[in-house]
């Protein structure tokens, strides 16, 4: 019997059947390339394969038939804490990670990221589009384990706080300004297509070299503001929708049309069997562009109503509700996993560096072991799998607060069953997914065991909190080498 942490709960694992067992020991260490392609704000209800009766996605779809899909697949409920878990395998409080700007945004530097954990397999790493996990050099992606670095600033492109976390000055969607490999480039096009466009480059290059890759695609899209291409946009328009909103759906039709093409190109040369592609989004689905849930938007052709569609789950973005945290987790490996099946247990962002670390045949540093290796499913849904307690936390509170102040609010525990909320409202939600009755009072043993499991997690983690007292920057690094970059020699266009 082995005891491993899991989201900070003590989780007993059962022994597999054998030949499953054989399964998984052929897969580890074995190597595959990896493409991990996480969304910006997306969340679990625009995908068209999850019910959304109007918006077309049929390369998500494509994803959707050919992986395994894990169907309660949790985040967090922002994009920094999100991305922190799945470059370390642990809790985002656990990585320092409070806010998505004010320092409190930064990866602490103790952490052993995922492509340093795969450069021990002889991994080539690649990140293109959003890291959002420090702007300050030391916590940059290039002195965190990538070779390749294509990225914009801050949590967005154009956004700029006072204090370190600002991107490119007047950056835009269109044509954006990136940082390459430590320099500054003009690009043209869609964000979104560029960021597609560098990371085929770079597999293109690298595909056929003697060492596997891992290739992080990370779009900054649908994160507001809600711009897309005229083209992606146009149907909704002429739907009647307001440019937002038309924003808001274009932007995620584009994203499909890309996932298209990288599909294809994969094809193409021949990679499937060798390539782990993964399909995600970083928390639920924002309220901003999407529109008000039950408000018509737009009406199709028949004069059907368009409605925002969430899933029928409560809760969106900065909700530490299902629908804040829930998001798609497709993974497709031709050959390896069997297409079109689906996973019920719940999983999470922590999970995923143990998986692709166990891929690679290497570990995971034993103080960021809170995940689980995710492969026993992955190979049969229905394997014997120990439940577990995951902590959401939204966190966002005033910069200089004492967290113990904000304990008690804005977080939830999930296991299988049971969703516990604000310390007041517990939810069935195996009977009751959509989070409508409040069951607390029929089951205040289940609210007291969660209450003791969340009393001693957070004392484990309070201490983990280093950028709480972190001094805010006076300068802006992107601005400054932005600026360093025009007055010495200019910026150069890419490609």
């Amino acid at each position: 019997m082995r005891i491993l942490l899991c989201s900070a709960v003590i989780a007993v694992c059962a022994p597999l059947a054998s030949d499953f067992a054989a399964g998984q020991s052929k897969l580890e260490g074995s190597r595959p390339n990896i493409i991990l392609v996480i969304t910006d704000d997306q969340g679990y209800g625009p995908v068209g394969r999850h019910g959304h009766p109007w918006l077309k996605t049929p390369n998500m779809d494509r994803m959707f038939d050919s992986s395994v899909r894990f169907d309660r697949f949790l985040v967090s409920p922002t994009c920094s804490p999100t991305r922190s878990a799945v470059m370390t395998g642990r809790h985002p409080m656990r990585n320092g990670i409070t806010h998505t700007i004010l320092e409190r945004e930064r990866l602490t530097l103790d952490a052993v990221t995922l492509p340093q954990m795969l450069k021990k397999a002889g991994y080539t790493s690649g990140i293109f589009g959003k890291w959002h996990l420090g702007d300050e050099e030391p916590y940059q992606p290039h002195n965190r384990g990538f070779d390749e670095a294509f990225i914009h600033g801050a949590g967005g492109i154009g956004q700029a706080y006072d204090c370190s976390c600002a991107d490119a000055p007047d950056n835009s969607y269109f044509d954006p300004v990136i940082r390459h490999n430590g320099s500054f480039v003009k690009t043209k096009g869609f964000c979104t297509d560029v960021f597609f466009r560098a990371a085929l480059g770079w597999i293109e290059k690298t595909k056929d070299r003697d060492q596997p890759f891992f290739a992080y695609l990370a779009t900054n899209a649908p994160h507001g503001p809600f711009l897309a291409p005229e083209s992606s946009k146009k149907r909704f328009l002429d739907a009647g929708f307001t440019e937002q909103q038309a924003g808001f759906y274009g932007m995620i039709e584009n994203i499909d049309d890309n996932v298209g093409r990288l599909l294809d190109q994969l094809d193409k040369w021949k990679l499937f069997e060798n390539t782990v592609v993964i399909f995600m989004s970083d928390n639920g689905m924002t309220g901003g562009g999407s529109g008000k849930l039950g408000q018509a938007m737009g009406t199709t052709g028949d004069g059907t109503k368009m409605l925002p569609y969430n899933a029928d789950m409560r809760g969106l973005k900065g909700s530490p509700d299902e629908g804040g945290v829930r998001v798609p987790f497709f993974v497709r490996w031709d050959g390896h996993l069997k297409g079109g099946q689906k996973v019920e247990r719940i999983a999470a962002h922590i999970d995923i560096a143990p998986t692709l670390a166990a891929l690679a045949g290497v570990d995971v540093p034993g103080e960021q072991v809170e995940g689980r290796n995710l492969l026993p499913l992955m190979l049969d849904p229905e394997a014997e799998w120990s439940d577990r307690t995951l902590v959401t936390h939204v966190c966002r509170w005033k910069t200089g607060d004492n967290p113990d102040n904000h304990q008690w609010e804005r977080f939830s525990l999930r296991n299988e069953q049971y969703r516990f909320v604000n310390n007041k409202e517990l939810f069935d939600m195996k009977a009751d997914p959509s989070q409508t009755r409040n069951v607390i009072d029929q089951h205040p043993e289940v609210a007291a065991e969660f209450r003791k499991f969340y009393e001693q997690w957070w004392k484990d983690t309070k201490p983990l909190l280093v950028n709480e007292s972190a001094p805010m920057s006076p300068t802006r690094p992107f601005h400054e080498l932005y600026r360093a970059q025009l007055k010495s020699g200019g910026i150069p266009n890419w490609e």
